[in-house]
């Protein structure tokens, strides 16, 4: 499936031009609710919001690319409610995560598993979720766009070098159409430290840290999924893609690498594993870049160091 995949961001899609032809969904993505914090409400109300999101996620044709089935991108979104101000109105948090199924293994890779912190919106029970790609119509709707055209892009950059680049150009619109909306996230200023909606796509179409994109392919096409047949050179592969990384980090090191962290925090584990049964010298190498470019994770880097 993987190679599958890998010509279809490196061909151009199959255009429609045979009439009839339809286009499958291109996401398998779990959707949960969690309202725990919200007492005393109309359960149903939150069972009606995750069967909605879940449908306009996965029934939504996002793309012009054909998907079969078993091509669907491997997705979750964890919306986790805090708040309900109103009949309609709630706030809370929205957890995004990406998976990528690893060449000739049943392993599925972490690519993306973060936390969007500034999430609040109005849902009405039975009112249609439609995307229009080409005006702000509600923040529910906008922001699960924003994140499936992230997911989407992502997950072409692992197949292709920087083959995601009209997802996130998408996502930057939507960012674009969202500029005058009253809810935060989409503007340069909101947030903590610049960590919002708009920094992750500016800083991910940026080429200033197009070093972070081109990671992602080196660490999958000659990392990972080489991991399962030729270990010692995958595992050298991957420490090379880190250096792209670190040289980012070295350029510009500054409150707006977002997208720096987000990797980071997405592979952290993953790498701690792939590490722990290297020979010394190269722990040593990958130690010394990780906790460079991911100092908040040095603990965590360490144990790659002391693993018998």
């Amino acid at each position: 499936m993987v190679k599958i995949r890998f010509l279809k961001y490196v061909v151009l899609s199959i255009l429609l031009i045979i009439p009839g032809i339809a286009l499958s969904q291109e996401l398998n993505c779990n959707v949960q609710i969690s309202a725990q914090k919200i007492q005393g409400s109309n359960r149903e109300v939150f069972e009606n919001m995750q069967r909605d999101i879940y449908e306009f996620m996965n029934n939504t044709v996002w793309t012009n690319h054909v998907f079969t089935y078993s091509e669907r991108i491997e997705c979750s979104i964890l919306i986790n409610l805090t708040d309900q101000l109103s009949a309609d109105e709630f706030t809370g948090t929205i957890q995004v995560q990406l998976k990528r199924p690893v060449f000739n293994t049943t392993y599925n890779s972490t690519v993306l598993n973060f936390i969007d912190n500034s999430f609040r919106f109005r849902y009405v029970e039975f009112q249609p979720l439609e995307f229009d790609p080409t005006t702000y119509r509600s923040n529910l709707v906008s922001v699960l766009a924003y994140y499936t055209y992230m997911i989407l892009g992502f997950d072409a950059d692992t197949f292709s070098p920087e083959g995601g680049t009209e997802y996130f150009q998408m996502a930057e619109k939507i960012v674009t159409n969202a500029q005058n909306a009253p809810e935060a996230g989409w503007k340069p200023y909101d947030g903590s430290r610049n960590r919002n909606r708009y920094w992750l796509v500016k800083n991910t179409l940026d080429k200033e840290y197009e070093g972070v994109r081109q990671f992602l392919f080196e660490y999958y096409i000659n990392g990972l999924d080489k991991m399962e047949s030729k270990i010692s050179e995958a595992r050298n592969s991957i420490v090379e893609s880190l250096k792209l990384v670190q040289d980012v980090y070295r350029r510009k090191p500054d409150p707006f690498m977002y997208i720096v962290q987000v990797l980071m925090d997405a592979k952290n584990d993953e790498l701690v594993n792939i590490f722990t049964e290297s020979f010394p010298e190269e722990k040593s190498r990958v130690v010394q870049i990780l906790t460079e470019i991911d100092p908040s994770n040095k603990t965590k880097y360490e144990k790659i160091s002391s693993a018998n």
